[in-house]
């Protein structure tokens, strides 16, 4: 998808008067271990990153080296998560929400529009605009979902070092046939999300 295509989105919100906006999209709602994951991107208008688009389209390696030039080029940028705590406690979906949250309080710059990827909203504070797909679809939400995910998987591999034996490096978390078969080998630990494995552990 050109860059030009990209920004679509966004220019019809400039011609209707948004002054300043940003790009949310989350990393890691469907693991069964760790954080939740968050990011908020202010790009300068029509900046133009070769190769800037939905993170789970591109290699880890793409990734990280499109993560500090997002870094560097954005006007403005916060990253937030919300623990496996706080995801047994208030769900998912709130949980995400609270990473998001996180992440756009650290943006020194209030925008005058938060563009989140998907459907679901809540009270951000400031006014939202959801966009199924954005980070495909959306300059600032790919970005966004890029330093989502590079964060989140960077936290995993530093919990892979003091958690050895369930393969956190290889798959950050998510449930592969590896991570089942260590659960059912060393039971959960305390990063795991407990109401994620309710089931598994229903049928174990």
């Amino acid at each position: 998808m050109s860059t030009q295509t990209m920004w679509e989105i966004e220019d019809s919100l400039y011609a209707q008067g948004v002054e300043i906006l940003c790009g949310v999209d989350e990393a890691g709602r469907g693991p069964l271990a760790g954080p939740v994951y968050a990011a908020a991107v202010i790009l300068p208008r029509h900046l133009e990153i070769p190769g800037l688009t939905d993170s789970k389209k591109l290699s880890d390696k793409k990734r990280r080296e499109l993560f500090p030039i997002i870094q560097e080029q954005a006007t403005a940028f916060g990253i937030g998560f919300a623990s496996e705590a706080e995801i047994d406690e208030i769900n998912i979906l709130q949980a995400t929400f609270l990473a998001m949250k996180r992440a756009l309080a650290q943006l020194p710059i209030r925008p005058d529009l938060a563009l989140i990827d998907g459907n679901r909203e809540t009270d951000f504070g400031i006014p939202v605009k959801t966009v199924v797909k954005g980070d495909s679809l959306s300059a600032n939400i790919a970005a966004a979902s890029i330093l989502a995910k590079v964060s989140r998987d960077d936290y995993m591999l530093r919990l892979a070092e003091a958690y050895p034996q369930y393969g956190f490096d290889i798959h950050k978390g998510y449930g592969t046939k590896a991570h089942y078969q260590a659960l059912r080998e060393f039971g959960p630990s305390d990063i795991h999300r407990k109401t994620f494995l309710k089931s598994f552990y229903g049928k174990a």
